[in-house]
């Protein structure tokens, strides 16, 4: 039975399930179990806006929208709150400067490698001169992130995040003076009011450069982790830098270089990443810090009159990811990356203006921006500073938000008897768990014909006949139609699958290469910036002596991408390689469990990368979408069927998921996906409507293994208890027999498929998503099909709705 204190916990979970806006509470649930209630008013930008910056004298606000769909500059006045102009660019990342006289603004080219200096003239943008670093991506990789300019226009500073330097520019001649190497990638940089000092934040280290500008000289300044915003008072003499992975700012007394004081921006006490430290502000009177924490979608107010003992004043509630924000005089302005919500369009975009569910007016849509990637739009909040009785309202409202707490991380919801313990410290019959690891389905495109779930079968292109074993584990365990990604892209995907969170380099960087603008693959380990402070769940297994190993998951060219796993990972287990097939995946599993079962050595802790159902498209010669599926369903079943044949499967369990959702199309939300649970624990013949999330996953794989949660989002999340029963139901699993040609090649040449052949398969998304999911649709619909558009919201609905309900 459950307790009281936990039926109502639960019972805020079931309430918070309901379409878009909350009625009640003027709230929007995202698919995370976060919720929005954003302060101010609004004004709508581009895809992905990172950085905002005013003027000298706050005449103008310019913003950097840099996502994966269409970049822009824009020009703002903030004073009257409006959009003044707008230039496309083709590249741009993060890095922005007005000159002294307001007369010209410097935008970061991003990976085409240059800095654009554009004029403007009676509010307008001019025609941009491009000062070059070097040769575009891939010839060179430099990136330049932030810029600094001095009073006399005179010189440029900005440094970079692929090459890590500091290149030191004459603006007038448009020629690179000098580069200094830095110690690792940097974010953003700023000059001391003397410009005797560059202040240079490494974000890719825990500490802050200091380039001398007289001599040259390069010191260092050791700050949090991730360090990204930089802010100088007046005097220069504080400088406060915003640590994202710490969710903490250092403030550094610049004279005696020496930190004096640590601000926790988070929202409880808590050592758990989460909060995203990545914006900075100071009051009119710089007796108010503003502290943007991007995955609180909030920001933390701070009385800093007395350096060294700050006062925790409140928080603001804002949009969906802050990434910047400023103070012009009494009013706050914010960058929101994601908006105020998450968007369905029910019969594709289309070029009308529409409103959203938070009040707030939004522009035409692109009609080609149906892509998960390009589709959450960014906003601009205008909020005039509150006085201290609205602070408490809006502090209230945060809290209100957010499901993180020091209650649930202590202790999870669950019941008595459950096999999913709700505290560190108590037991599970379970023993061995393994994760499996699939890429990038939608629910409707796989189980959306089955009629007890929610399901749209017009969506439903790899219905029962291609994956019977999807379709009969979802029937003989639990059927769970209301599931949904953390993330957006497998770049984000696998970063949330293993560690519950996605760090901002990862977030704010794989827009780039996915938009085709250069840059690498820097997921999975690739690349130490984009990993989580404190490691993947691997490294919570070996620092608490739990036995582990890997399958193909975080391994490239046989080789392991992180250090923890060195010596915990089957040799012969490929990473991505669309060639293998997945059978032949599970084959070489068999044979490494059966290896370690003989020997009595099956670690406690297994993932599995099982994940051809990404597919080749129409790739001439390639196995054929259907084929792919069916092969990756194939091997599901053998997978659970090989286990549940063994000693140890009394005390197993299995859960099979999405990395992400990108790759088709949903009626109910661009983040809903399948998710599989299978064991002797697992409740049989189970239909389960409540919301769960991928951190939802996570957060019962820690609680069986006695782990600690990795971030904010496991620790909030609802374990999978419903799943579970207590007594054991030990009957084997028997594979279903593949109903397709699993061998089945693509021959056909037609447009789909010389479309194919131009995709690059040799690494995750590689390939314009949209395209990839229409050469798909057309391989199984018939190549003069028309793909129906994805449908997206941010919203949980529980009701069945009609197709056409929103014609």
């Amino acid at each position: 039975m459950l307790t009281v204190a936990l039926w109502l916990v639960w019972s805020f979970y079931v309430q918070a399930q309901v379409p878009g806006k909350i009625a009640q509470t003027n709230q929007v649930l995202l698919p995370n179990g976060w919720k929005l209630s954003p302060a101010g008013r609004g004004l709508p930008l581009g895809d992905l806006p990172l950085n905002i910056q005013l003027s000298a004298s706050g005449k103008y606000l310019a913003v950097t929208n840099n996502g994966q769909s269409t970049q822009s500059l824009q020009l703002i006045d903030p004073k009257s709150e409006k959009l003044l102009d707008e230039k496309v660019l083709s590249k741009s990342w993060y890095g922005l400067a007005f000159n002294s006289d307001e007369k010209k603004i410097y935008a970061s080219g991003g990976n085409d490698n240059w800095i654009l200096a554009f004029s403007i003239q009676n509010n307008k943008f001019g025609e941009a001169d491009t000062i070059k670093l070097g040769a575009p991506w891939p010839k060179n990789k430099i990136c330049p992130t932030g810029i600094a300019v001095n009073k006399r226009n005179t010189t440029l500073y900005t440094v970079t995040k692929e090459d890590s330097s500091l290149y030191i520019i004459d603006p007038g001649r448009r020629k690179v003076l000098k580069q200094v190497k830095l110690t690792a990638e940097a974010y953003s940089c700023i000059l001391s009011p003397d410009e005797k000092t560059l202040y240079i934040s490494i974000w890719g280290g825990s500490e802050v450069a200091c380039y001398n500008t007289t001599t040259g000289a390069l010191s260092i300044l050791p700050t949090g982790n991730h360090p990204n915003e930089l802010l100088l008072n007046k005097k220069g003499n504080l400088l406060f830098v915003a640590n994202a992975n710490d969710n903490s700012v250092s403030v550094i007394n610049t004279v005696t270089r020496k930190t004096i004081e640590l601000i926790s921006a988070t929202l409880y006490p808590t050592k758990l990443t989460g909060s995203t430290t990545n914006g900075l502000a100071l009051s009119a009177n710089e007796k108010t810090l503003y502290i943007a924490n991007a995955d609180n979608n909030c920001l933390a107010v701070f009385d800093v009159t007395k350096p060294g003992n700050s006062l925790s004043q409140g928080f603001i509630p804002v949009g969906w990811y802050p990434t910047n924000v400023k103070i012009l005089g009494s009013k706050i302005l914010v960058a929101n990356g994601k908006g105020f919500t998450s968007m369905a369009n029910p019969k594709g975009p289309r070029p009308v203006k529409r409103t959203d569910n938070s009040g707030y007016k939004l522009g035409a849509t692109n009609t080609k921006e149906q892509y998960i990637g390009g589709l959450f739009k960014g906003t601009l909040s205008f909020i005039d500073a509150p006085h201290p009785e609205q602070l408490k309202a809006y502090t209230r409202q945060v809290y209100a938000n957010t499901p993180f707490n020091e209650q649930v991380t202590a202790q999870a919801p669950g019941e008595e008897g459950n096999p999913i313990p709700r505290k560190k410290g108590e037991k599970s019959p379970i023993k061995h768990v393994f994760y499996i690891i699939k890429e990038n389905r939608t629910y409707d495109q796989v189980l959306g014909d089955m009629p007890q779930g929610n399901g749209d079968t017009s969506l439903c292109i790899f219905g029962k006949q291609v994956t019977p074993n999807h379709h009969a584990i979802a029937n003989e365990f639990v059927l769970l139609d209301n599931f949904y990604v953390d993330a957006e892209v497998s770049a984000d995907g696998h970063n949330w699958s293993m560690a519950a969170y996605a760090t901002d380099f990862i977030e704010k960087t794989w827009p780039t290469s996915y938009g085709g603008r250069g840059g690498n693959y820097d997921s999975e380990g690739t690349r130490k910036i984009g990993d989580p402070r404190d490691g993947y769940i691997w490294d919570y297994c070996k620092r608490a002596g739990i036995s582990y190993r890997t399958y193909g998951e975080f391994v490239d060219d046989g080789k392991p991408n992180i250090k923890s796993l060195q010596g915990h990972y089957c040799v012969k287990s490929p990473g991505f390689d669309l060639a293998v097939q997945d059978i032949k995946r599970e084959e070489i599993w068999a044979h490494d469990f059966d290896s370690l079962l003989t020997i009595n050595e099956v670690p406690k802790f297994n993932t599995i990368r099982i994940s051809n159902d990404h597919t080749s498209g129409q790739k001439r010669g390639a196995i054929s979408p259907i084929a792919a599926v069916a092969d990756n369903d194939l091997a599901i079943g053998r997978f659970i069927e090989h286990l549940s044949k063994s000693s140890i499967w009394k005390e197993s369990v299995v859960f099979i998921l999405e990395d992400d959702a990108q790759n088709g199309s949903d009626h109910i939300d661009a983040h809903r996906s399948p998710v599989f649970v299978a064991g002797p624990y697992v409740r049989r013949n189970a239909i389960i409507h409540n919301m769960y999330s991928t951190s939802g996953v996570l957060r019962t794989i820690e609680l069986i293994l006695g782990l600690p949660p990795m971030s904010q989002y496991d620790a909030a999340a609802m374990p999978l208890y419903e799943c579970f029963m207590s007594k054991p139901d030990t009957s084997p699993y028997v594979a279903k027999a593949a109903q397709v040609d699993i061998e089945q090649r693509n021959v056909a040449v037609n447009e789909s498929s010389k479309r194919s052949q131009l995709f690059n398969f040799a690494k995750e998304d590689a390939v314009p998503d949209l395209d990839l999911n229409e050469v798909i649709w057309k391989s199984v619909k018939g190549e003069g099909s028309v793909m129906p558009a994805p449908k997206r919201s941010a919203f949980v609905i529980l009701e069945k709705k009609k197709k056409d309900d929103d014609d």
